[in-house]
C-alpha cells in the first residue's frame, strides 16, 4: 500500500513535470514571436479586489506569483507536516543523507553565484536563485528515462527536494521581506492563535481553516512578509488525524489540492514567468555577472554540493547509499537538482523586485533556463547510463553463456 501510495505521487509529479516543460517552451515559443506584445498585454493587466475603502490591486502576474503560489506553498506545508510525523522523513534513518544533501545543495550553489556577484550591491540579492531544486521537472525527466530507475533513488530525489523547500521557505522569510507594517503582523498574528485554538479543540472541519487562511493571506501580504508564506504556516495547523470514522483532514487536502497545483498552478506560473525573448541576445548578455552566476550555482554548485555532502556523509558513517542506488545514480540525482525552474524563478522575481529589476529579471530568467537546461540533459545521461549498465550486469548475472 505504501509503496502504491509512493509510485502514484511519484507518478503524478513527473507528469506535471513534462506539462511543465510545455508551459515553459509556449512561453518561450510566444515571447519570440509577433504574440509577444499580447503575452506582455495579459500579465500587465490589472486586477483590483476591493470591499469598502480596503483593496488590492496588483498586475495579473503578481496575483499569480502572489496568489497561485500561495496554494503551491499550501500544499508544501501539508506535505512537509505528513512526511515528518508519518512519511519517509520520520524515520531518522531516511532523513540524514538528503537533508546533508540538500544543505550542501543550497550551500555551494549560494556561494558560486556570491563569487560572481559580491561587488554588485543589486545582483547580490539574487544569491538564493541557483539553490532550488524543482522536483516535478527533476522527476519528469526520470520518467522519460524509464520505470527502470530505481524507486529509492526517486524517493531519494523527492526527499531531498522536501528539505530544498524547507530551505526555500526560511530563506524567503528572512531575507525576502519588504518593510514590515506592525499593524497587518499584529493582525496576522491573531489569526494563527485561532488557528492554533482551533487545532488544540479538535476542529477537523477544514472549511473555517481555509477561510481564516485566506484572511491570514491578506494580512501577511499587507504586512511586507512574502503573502506566500501564508500558504505554509496554514498548512502546520491542518490536523492530520481525523475524528473516529472520518478520513485525515490534512491528507484529504492534500489529495484534492496536489492535481490542482501540479497540472494548473504550476504550468501556469511557469507559462507566466518563463517568457523569454532571446532577440539580441548574445555570448556577452549569457556571460554578464548574474546568469553566470546562476548558471555556475546550478550545473556546477548543486551536483558538488549534493553529491559531495553526501558522499562524506556516507564515508563518515553518518548516512548509508539508498538501497539499488550505486554512486553513478546518486551522481546523477545531484546533477539533476540542478533544474532549479520553478522555485528559481520565483525567488528571482522575489530578489529583483524593486531596484534594477527589469534587467535583471531578465538576466536571472536566461540563467535559470541555460542552467536548469544544462543539468536536466547532463543528469538524464548520467542516470540513463547508469541504469543501462545495471541493467547489463543483471543480464549477465542471470545469463553468463549469453556474454558476448
Amino acid at each position: 500500500m505504501i509503496i502504491k501510495s509512493v509510485n502514484d505521487f511519484l507518478k503524478l509529479e513527473a507528469a506535471s513535470g513534462i506539462i511543465l516543460m510545455f508551459a515553459a517552451v509556449a512561453a518561450m515559443i510566444i515571447a519570440n514571436s509577433p504574440f509577444m506584445i499580447y503575452y506582455d498585454m495579459l500579465l500587465n493587466i490589472p486586477v483590483q479586489v476591493s470591499v469598502g475603502t480596503f483593496e488590492i490591486a496588483k498586475p495579473l502576474l503578481l496575483w499569480i506569483n502572489d496568489g497561485l503560489m500561495a496554494l503551491f506553498f499550501f500544499l508544501v506545508g501539508l506535505e512537509l507536516k505528513r512526511e515528518f510525523l508519518e512519511g519517509d522523513l520520520s524515520q531518522p534513518g531516511q532523513v540524514t543523507l538528503p537533508a546533508i544533501g540538500a544543505l550542501g545543495g543550497m550551500l555551494i550553489p549560494a556561494l558560486c553565484y556570491v563569487a560572481f556577484n559580491y561587488n554588485d550591491p543589486d545582483a547580490i540579492n539574487g544569491w538564493a536563485i541557483p539553490t532550488a531544486t524543482d522536483i516535478a521537472f527533476a522527476l519528469g525527466i526520470l520518467s522519460i528515462i524509464g520505470s527502470k530507475v530505481p524507486l529509492q533513488l526517486k524517493v531519494f530525489l523527492t526527499s531531498l527536494a522536501i528539505f530544498d523547500d524547507l530551505g526555500a521557505i526560511i530563506v524567503i522569510a528572512l531575507f525576502y521581506t519588504d518593510q514590515l507594517s506592525l499593524l497587518s503582523l499584529v493582525f496576522a498574528a491573531s489569526i494563527l492563535a485561532i488557528l492554533f485554538m482551533m487545532n488544540k479543540r479538535g476542529v477537523t472541519n477544514t472549511a473555517p481553516y481555509i477561510f481564516l487562511g485566506i484572511v491570514l493571506w491578506i494580512a501577511v501580504l499587507k504586512s511586507g512578509v512574502h503573502a506566500t508564506l501564508a500558504g505554509v504556516v496554514l498548512a502546520f495547523f491542518i490536523p492530520i488525524n481525523g475524528k473516529e470514522g472520518e478520513p485525515s483532514p490534512l491528507k484529504s487536502l492534500e489529495d484534492n489540492l496536489h492535481s490542482l497545483v501540479a497540472f494548473i498552478v504550476l504550468p501556469v506560473f511557469a507559462f507566466a514567468n518563463a517568457g523569454i525573448s532571446f532577440a539580441g541576445i548574445g555570448m556577452e548578455q549569457v556571460m554578464a555577472p548574474v546568469p553566470l552566476g546562476i548558471i555556475a550555482g546550478l550545473v556546477v554548485g548543486k551536483q558538488l554540493g549534493v553529491f559531495g555532502f553526501c558522499f562524506i556523509a556516507i564515508k563518515l558513517g553518518w548516512a548509508k547509499l539508498p538501497t539499488n542506488v550505486n554512486w553513478r545514480l546518486l551522481y546523477g540525482a545531484a546533477i539533476l537538482c540542478g533544474v532549479g525552474f520553478t522555485m528559481s524563478l520565483f525567488i528571482g522575481s522575489l530578489a529583483f523586485e524593486q531596484g534594477n529589476g527589469a534587467n535583471l529579471i531578465f538576466q536571472d530568467r536566461l540563467g535559470i533556463v541555460i542552467g536548469s537546461l544544462i543539468s536536466g540533459i547532463f543528469g538524464y545521461f548520467i542516470i540513463k547510463g547508469g541504469v543501462k549498465n545495471i541493467e547489463e550486469t543483471d543480464e549477465i548475472t542471470k545469463n553468463p553463456n549469453n556474454t558476448k
